[in-house]
């Protein structure tokens, strides 16, 4: 199908909610509105020192937009306190009545607690904030929401609304959506942002597929601050805030990657792309031994940690471990994180709000996996005397009956030493990683680890099949 209109029919039938499905959420919304609301008159009659002043509920998000993809089943509520407020009241009274709404719900924490919990099939967030007159005058991070709402709300006609479904589908689809720190793509706050500067989808498409970043967007031209971000794109309601600066240079290129091939060949394929089957054991032996590589599987056991804080520890561990090889000269041709299962749905399932206490992975592939027992350590020029009789007097003597030299090579003075570390995996599996910059709350996990070397690292595709399969067979 090469008729972008024909697309367009065809992937929205598939993802607008039909009348029934609004319906029923319009139904649980507006119970849940009411529920809250009468949460809020019970606070002020329970509580001696209520807060001094009104306290409202407002709906947000995609669902209150008509911006929501058939099947997304998420309700937000915010319930905005007087800004005199304490802080801690706010807390205390937001968790009270988060809990009178959703009594079966669980605390999860953003920059304060709220109440996340499920009624009827939908799950359902209660966020206290404060009444702030706008964004600029913010107490916390969530008082800017009800500020986004308004805004899209009032730019969003029925055509840019389906614009905003497709460009959700396709970056669904292309693997570059979700703002939370395990993806690092594009909100849906940044997608409509986007589809509204832009004037549609096709429109948004065409410029990101020319977009050389670092790209800077300010729809409301009134930013203030600079960013080092590849996608900067100023929040319209608070002028030093980056919307995008979460999305990583890697999603943004993979969306301008699919952004040209679906305009050189409009299909539905990059919005239902095919799930890839999970890699065998056996392909995972093949492409070890077709690359000629060592790769070395650090397998641990990680803390329960919320999912916003698992993924960038392993991240820092990761790049700490590489830049550790790479010190000792090994260089790694490419690395990665994995993580057994769906730590988001499995946290959902246990009602806790934490990542799956599954094990995690950091792959290293050296480029090398040995190295000789010595190494050459070079000196200055001889001319330059100071340095040179310095370098000299120091390895002349030391004793050391490993070491050769001091001797000349050209016009240096050159020492050959024992190397400390000879064999990347043996580093990995034995040495003392705890000084390479791991971060902080996988230090113990990562000295109880497990070291998988070459071939066994197929073991792993009971678990992490899928997102092995990405790693030996990659694409954009």
């Amino acid at each position: 199908m090469s008729d972008p209109e024909s697309v367009r029919r065809s992937v929205l039938d598939r993802i607008t909610p039909d009348p029934a499905e609004r319906e029923r959420l319009e139904s649980v919304a507006t119970r849940l509105v009411d529920r809250t609301r009468a949460a809020v008159v019970d606070l002020d009659a329970d509580l001696t020192a209520g807060p001094d002043g009104d306290v409202d509920v407002v709906r947000v998000g995609s669902t209150a937009r008509g911006t929501w993809l058939s099947g997304d089943r998420d309700i937000d509520l915010f319930v905005r306190f007087p800004t005199d407020l304490p802080r801690a009241d706010l807390e205390r009274y937001g968790l009270s009545i988060g809990h009178a709404v959703l009594p079966d719900g669980h605390e999860e924490y953003a920059e304060h607690p709220y109440v996340t919990g499920t009624l009827e099939g939908f799950d359902v967030d209660l966020v206290p904030c404060y009444d702030v007159p706008d964004a600029g005058a913010i107490r916390s991070a969530v008082d800017r929401t009800p500020f986004h709402d308004a805004y899209l709300s009032e730019r969003l006609t029925e055509e840019l609304a389906a614009d905003v479904l497709l460009a959700k589908r396709f970056l669904k689809g292309i693997g570059a959506y979700g703002s939370d720190l395990r993806n690092r793509g594009f909100s849906g706050y940044l997608t409509e942002l986007l589809v509204v500067e832009h004037g549609g989808f096709e429109p948004l498409l065409r410029a990101a597929a020319d977009w050389h970043p670092p790209v800077r967007l300010d729809p409301e031209d009134h930013g203030t601050a600079t960013f080092d971000d590849p996608l900067v794109v100023i929040d319209p309601t608070d002028p030093e805030r980056n919307v995008a600066a979460v999305c990583s240079g890697r999603n943004l290129a993979r969306l301008q990657h699919h952004a040209r091939a679906y305009l050189a060949d409009p299909s539905p394929t990059p919005f239902f792309p095919p799930e890839r089957e999970p890699i065998s054991a056996d392909a995972v032996r093949e492409h070890v031994d077709r690359r000629g590589t060592t790769p070395v599987a650090i397998v641990l056991q990680p803390p329960a940690l919320v999912d916003d804080q698992l993924w960038p520890q392993l991240r820092k561990s990761r790049d700490g471990i590489v830049r550790a090889l790479e010190d000792r000269q090994f260089p790694v041709l490419r690395s990665r994180t994995m993580v057994e299962g769906d730590p988001v749905a499995a946290s959902r399932a246990r009602g806790t709000g934490l990542s799956d206490p599954g094990r995690a992975v950091i792959l290293i592939e050296p480029l090398r996996e040995s190295l000789p027992a010595v190494a050459a350590h070079r000196g200055p020029p001889v001319s330059v005397r100071e340095h040179a009789e310095g370098f000299y007097d120091a390895y002349a003597d030391d004793g050391d009956p490993h070491t050769y030299g001091p001797f000349l090579d050209g016009d240096r003075y050159v020492v050959e030493r024992e190397r400390a570390v000879t064999s990347a995996a043996a580093f990995l599996a034995e040495g003392d990683l705890s000084d390479v910059g791991l971060g902080a709350q996988l230090t113990d996990a990562i000295a109880d680890r497990e070291v998988l070397v070459g071939d066994d690292v197929a073991s792993l595709a009971d678990g992490f099949g899928r997102q092995l399969r990405s790693y030996f067979e990659p694409r954009p």
